[in-house]
């Protein structure tokens, strides 16, 4: 039987023969929940129930069989959990620290192509923005001389 457990909605799969029918204490695996699990009676669903449901306009027979849907189930728990025993295998905590750097990484590379568009702009707007600033020509020389002193040590290094 496939038992989901009310605080984080992971799903087990058990035997039937671990849950008597008065019901048992369960944990989960994954977080630590502590809850009384009891098995709740099955719908007794005969196998070949017909409806007939008749309304004003047509006249509509549907046939109930529960194997086809109990198999589609039973299918689609078997594949839930075989995913979650993939995603539970898998290296994902590794991905997020790479992804986590990977966005430092293109923060970091944001930041420097921002500061050249910056640097280039007032390049451009140097001698408009002195005649406004007069205050400002000795910070665009010093900064400038600067950008200069990095652009001959990087050369230097190479």
């Amino acid at each position: 039987m496939i038992i989901t457990c009310p605080s984080c909605n992971k799903k087990f799969k058990i035997e039937n023969a671990l849950i008597p029918s008065k019901g048992r204490n369960l944990q989960c695996g994954s977080c630590n929940y502590n809850w009384f699990y009891k098995i709740a009676e099955p719908l007794k669903l005969e196998e070949n129930i017909e409806e007939k449901i008749e309304s004003n306009e047509n006249n509509v027979s549907i046939s109930n069989n529960p194997k086809p849907l109990k198999a589609k189930l039973d299918q689609e728990l078997d594949t839930d959990i075989k995913n979650e025993d993939i995603i539970k295998n898998s290296d994902l905590p590794k991905r997020s620290k790479n992804i986590t750097f990977g966005k430092f990484l293109s923060y970091i590379i944001v930041l420097i192509i921002s500061f050249a568009v910056f640097v280039i702009l007032i390049d451009t707007l140097k001698t408009p923005l002195i005649n406004v600033f007069p205050e400002l020509e000795i910070f665009l020389f010093n900064l400038f001389e600067t950008l200069q002193d990095i652009k001959l040590f990087i050369i230097d290094l190479t």
